[in-house]
């Protein structure tokens, strides 16, 4: 026999966002720094990391060109690591119309095997410098980023702020309205769930110890990290997750039996719902994963758990 308590008398806080300027400012910085624009400098000087060269290029190896290895007008960053490791480096501090040999060694792993650990020589032309400048942040950055306008771009990322922030005070909502409900409901509960659910909990506690030992082996050499729950004895723990197994059958049992009075249904609707975000855990495999489903009935079943748990805490 369950009697759920009166559901009016529970009180709950429930946080709401206060979007945050300086995450807006920097999200909006981020993206003018990712549509640079550059102009050619007037004053005369040399290269220094962060500008825009205008090169022309020929690479050669042992004195013969080689396929790919060369361009016109191309616009390098220094400083940006686009190129092979060494070659930016030796285009600092030139001068603009300076000619000059870079030696670079391609990487062993590099993906062309034919060049893959050779020794090359570029002929490198100079011939501008531009400085690089983050994009102005206004209406036409909020265009490339496919908006109308930098209200609308502003109001995206408030929203996405916002999504992620509600899933968090969901959570926590629902942890302290479930501790409420524990705290108030004091019924028998049937032995046998309660000693198959604190066997779960054990047996899980029991394989990760496990692999913390093994991974502990491992690392023979660090004594310093003692594990924290190391301390306890085995039957502190026990008592520890007979006390868990028990709220967890008490929540259980209550959230069965609220959907239950309150017809609360989980629909074909839900589960689909339900298989489609957790297909869209595995990019790439989502196909896979419905198939999974669909040819799974007891897998449709266990999903329909947690989605019957949100229904009934939303109620």
């Amino acid at each position: 026999e369950i009697t759920p308590m009166d559901f009016s008398k529970l009180t709950l806080e429930k946080m709401v966002l206060k979007p945050d300027q300086k995450q807006i400012d920097e999200t909006l910085e981020n993206l003018a720094n990712a549509h640079k624009t550059s102009e050619p400098i007037t004053a005369k000087r040399k290269t220094k990391s962060g500008d825009v060269c205008v090169i022309d290029f020929v690479g050669k190896l042992d004195g013969v060109e080689f396929a790919g290895g060369k361009a016109e007008g191309y616009q390098l960053e220094l400083g940006s690591g686009s190129f092979i490791p060494g070659f930016e480096e030796q285009l600092i501090g030139v001068d603009v119309g300076a000619d000059i040999e870079v030696k670079v060694n391609f990487p062993a792993e590099y993906a062309a095997k034919d060049l893959a650990g050779k020794e090359a020589v570029f002929d490198v032309k100079v011939h501008e410098i531009r400085e690089a400048k983050p994009a102005p942040i206004d209406d036409e950055l909020a265009k490339k980023a496919g908006l109308e306008s930098l209200d609308a771009l502003k109001e995206r990322i408030v929203e996405g702020q916002r999504r992620e922030f509600d899933q968090m005070a969901r959570m926590q909502v629902k942890r302290v309205l479930l501790d409420q409900l524990a705290d108030n409901h004091d019924f028998e509960m049937p032995p046998k769930m309660v000693e198959m659910e604190f066997d779960n909990i054990w047996a899980q506690f029991e394989e990760q110890r496990k692999q913390e030992q093994a991974h502990d082996h491992d690392h023979d050499h660090d004594h310093d990290h003692d594990h924290a729950h190391d301390d306890k004895s085995d039957e502190e723990h026990k008592a520890e997750f007979r006390d868990i197994a028990e709220r967890r059958v008490k929540l259980g049992l209550l959230l069965s039996e609220v959907g239950r009075a309150n017809a609360i249904q989980v629909s074909q609707e839900d589960v689909n719902r339900a298989m489609m975000q957790e297909a869209q855990k595995y990019p790439g495999q989502e196909q896979q994963v419905l198939e999974f489903f669909r040819s799974n009935p007891q897998a449709q079943e266990q999903i329909k758990a947690p989605v019957f748990e949100e229904k009934v805490i939303d109620y």
